[in-house]
């Protein structure tokens, strides 16, 4: 509405229309943030719980055979069958896995006579120790090589990366496990060839992490921490190969997208030089992106160390899973496979919030 002023102009007539701000503030946003984040976390993980549920009731493994044995009377039979809940409908066997999971509880290991949450505990950290080497070797290979492909695009260095991550994707990881111990162990005796430590050393550094590595030298016992790195140098360095395929693909991806930008091209005309055009600027802005991909990759690794372990003898939770797949052992199979989807969820989980805290713009 307009109204006529003292003065004789026309001046807007202030008129409240009945309608509020309904932007919503900050705090609802972050309540709506979390409960979204939150569903999704619960959506994904009963989904990961069906999935180990149908796979449990898909394979052909009889559980009841696999804890007494084939040789066994109808009655015991009829009676551990009841025992397991397997007379009940599947939905609520489901509903009884999902309780029993949320505590942690995955039944007990035919193979090993334990709780398989026992057994997961005391070799995940050997799988973990030999993650962190591969994603080390990663890293420090694949970000570096990226780079400098990137930056010499077209020229042989751009050719020999490009082929080494066709190389990393095509390899089979078994064949080239093989071929290592072939050449560095039985020819050149450089490493060791299985296990995390030679049998002389066993036992004689007490676990504190579970780390060995760590342990020893916590500990001080340095002959224990140079047998322990001798193991793992191999095994690790075959797992973090992969590793370096596809970081260093993702690196060159991520570096030529913003070495055509034009604050790369100001730099230059600024008369900086090259090193610090690459790592000061563009390296900068490339690392949130670089931050997803290790995430995703070190995730990979936990899953991917399964035929690294078993090629190796390495006790951790790749030759664990193997194991009870061999002996049809399906508890060790369900909480091994249950506790790797877990991981997954985790670390993306704290990828996504590293990315917020590095690049304000996603806040």
């Amino acid at each position: 509405m307009i109204a006529a002023s003292t003065d004789g102009r026309d001046a807007p007539l202030d008129v409240d229309d009945g309608f509020e701000d309904t932007e919503p503030s900050r705090g609802a946003q972050l309540v709506r943030r979390f409960a979204g984040r939150a569903f999704a976390i619960a959506t994904t993980l009963l989904g990961l719980l069906g999935l180990t549920f149908a796979m449990g009731r898909l394979l052909p493994n009889d559980p009841v055979i696999a804890i007494t044995g084939p040789e066994v009377s109808k009655e015991v039979y009829d009676r551990v069958f009841l025992e397991l809940g397997l007379d009940r409908p599947v939905w609520e066997q489901f509903l009884t896995y999902v309780g029993k999971a949320l505590r942690g509880d995955f039944g007990v290991s035919t193979t090993t006579g334990q709780k398989v949450v026992t057994d997961l505990l005391m070799v995940f950290p050997a799988t973990f120790e030999l993650a962190i080497v591969a994603l080390l070797v990663g890293v420090g290979l694949g970000v570096p090589l990226g780079i400098i492909a990137a930056v010499k695009r077209g020229t042989i260095i751009d050719l020999i990366a490009r082929l080494i991550g066709l190389a990393g994707h095509s390899i089979p990881s078994f064949w080239l496990a093989l071929m290592a111990l072939l050449l560095f162990y039985a020819k050149l005796d450089w490493f060791a060839a299985s296990g995390r430590v030679d049998v002389f050393y066993e036992g004689l550094v007490t676990p504190v992490t579970g780390f060995l590595l760590l342990d020893s030298a916590l500990s001080r016992n340095w002959d224990v921490f140079w047998n322990a790195l001798n193991h793992i140098v191999l095994p690790g360095t075959i797992l973090g190969y992969y590793s370096v395929a596809y970081i260093s693909r993702m690196t060159r991806s991520f570096m030529l997208e913003q070495l055509s930008q034009e604050y790369v091209i100001t730099a230059q005309a600024k008369g900086l030089l090259p090193r610090q055009v690459i790592w000061r600027h563009a390296f900068k802005n490339i690392r949130v992106q670089l931050l997803t991909i290790i995430a995703l990759t070190f995730g990979g690794l936990l899953d991917g160390a399964v035929l690294i372990e078993t090629v190796f003898a390495w006790p951790g939770v790749g030759q664990y899973l193997t194991r009870g797949i061999q002996m049809n052992d399906i508890n060790i199979v369900m909480g091994s496979v249950l506790m790797i989807g877990v991981l997954f969820l985790v670390i993306n989980l704290v990828s996504d919030a590293l990315y917020r805290i590095l690049d304000p713009r996603t806040r």
